[in-house]
């Protein structure tokens, strides 16, 4: 009888996805292995994508205060 661990990560991947989870556990081959890793670099580009726009938004927000700091200060004088 083989005994093992189940971690609690196997447990959320089982309930996210028992398929999957049984495969990797059969250490099944992924016959879709080109569209898998399509996907992976999708998702990359997307997180590139993500943070690109978070700094811009950071940049705006910046950029539009110091119009404002400027423009009260000529208001001012």
């Amino acid at each position: 009888m083989d005994r093992r661990w189940i971690k609690a990560s196997e447990i959320g991947e089982y309930l996210y996805c028992r398929r999957a989870w049984w495969y990797r556990v059969q250490d099944a081959a992924n016959a879709n292995l080109p569209e898998l890793l399509l996907g992976s670099r999708e998702h990359a580009r997307h997180g590139r994508g993500l943070r690109t726009a978070t700094w811009l938004r950071l940049a705006a927000i910046v950029l539009g205060l110091a119009a404002l700091g400027l423009l009260l200060l000529e208001v001012i004088m």
